[in-house]
């Protein structure tokens, strides 16, 4: 019981992206089917809540714990890639919610990290876990996320890692950098670790060889790599593995996850094979003299394209079971 309230009550999750919105029903210690949806099928969240309990007529949550793909403020967000706005206080006087927790998309699988099994990962390598030390989970996708579990606080610590500047480790990923610079000044990590990202870099490595190349979208591009039927998709996809290896090393060091990294997101497990016979994890851990410290850190691709509902869930039961403590829009 949380306040007198039974914690087996049906609650919304949601997961929502800048592409995609995924919606399920949790109570009894259990997650029902997990629903898609196109945002772009869809003016607002509202509509698309509102198409999802639709469906289930007969089961009014109580709660929402929605996972967004943006910064979270005083429960609000403005998802970074859709433009749809997400607020807990509207949330609640349209659907009657008595509580509505909003968590960063990242925040979320971040949650969900205690409790990966072996079967849940595929591994880059033989190297365990530190016990007890941080784990952080990255990702590109419509953008880029990352956000790291602190096992001995039992919180999530989030980012906005993917606006911060992009690094260059060669002279050819410095004339890829130039490149985007004339395009969009600013060149974020999401400028290229992510779906819109491999578009620039493989139209950026086009530019630098002054090859003319079809228009392509990122599938194109990664099958068109995968088939070695482009040399400028192959370079693109083997660029973005590099330089999404070097990034996950910075993070690593900053925030010391010698508890793992762990690789989520809907580009990566596409080309997971390909992915794991790259240079990634020669770039994560080529730091000077740091390299000794990240060759000891696992790294993982997560396989569970819906994993972010499990900590949509661990967060939900750890916040009812918190005594004491209320959502800032909890109803008497």
């Amino acid at each position: 019981m949380k306040n007198g309230r039974p914690l087996d009550e049906p609650v919304l999750l949601a997961d929502i992206g800048g592409t995609n919105a995924r919606f399920a029903l949790s109570g009894g210690g259990r997650i029902g089917p997990i629903e898609h949806y196109r945002v772009g099928d869809f003016s607002t969240a509202i509509e698309a809540i509102a198409a999802f309990l639709l469906h289930h007529a007969g089961c009014a949550p109580q709660a929402a714990v929605l996972g967004v793909a943006g910064p979270v403020e005083n429960d609000r967000c403005v998802v970074t890639n859709s433009g749809w706005v997400i607020d807990g206080r509207d949330f609640q006087d349209r659907f009657g919610f008595r509580t509505v927790h909003l968590l960063n998309d990242f925040e979320a699988l971040a949650w969900s990290l205690p409790a990966l099994q072996a079967s849940d990962l595929r591994a880059m390598g033989t190297q365990r876990a530190a016990a007890a030390a941080p784990m952080l989970v990255i990702g590109p996708g419509t953008g880029f996320g990352a956000a790291c579990f602190f096992p001995s606080a039992a919180m999530v610590a989030v980012t906005e890692a993917g606006h911060a500047t992009l690094p260059a480790t060669s002279e050819r990923e410095e004339q890829i950098i130039g490149q985007l610079r004339q395009r969009f000044g600013h060149v974020s990590v999401e400028r290229v670790l992510s779906g819109s990202g491999l578009v620039n870099l493989y139209q950026a490595l086009a530019a630098i060889d002054g090859v003319a190349v079809p228009d392509r979208d990122p599938a194109a591009i990664t099958q068109a790599a995968l088939e070695k039927h482009c040399r400028i998709s192959v370079a693109a996809l083997d660029t973005f593995c590099a330089m999404l290896g070097a990034v996950a090393g910075d993070l690593a060091l900053t925030l010391c996850a010698r508890g793992g990294v762990y690789i989520s997101g809907g580009i990566v497990p596409r080309f997971a094979d390909r992915f794991v016979a790259s240079r990634f994890r020669m770039q994560f851990e080529c730091k000077g003299r740091y390299e000794s410290y990240l060759r000891r850190i696992p790294t993982s691709l997560i396989l569970d394209p819906d994993r972010s509902f499990i900590g949509l869930k661990a967060f939900c039961e750890r916040s009812a079971a918190a005594s004491g403590t209320s959502s800032i829009h909890d109803r008497p």
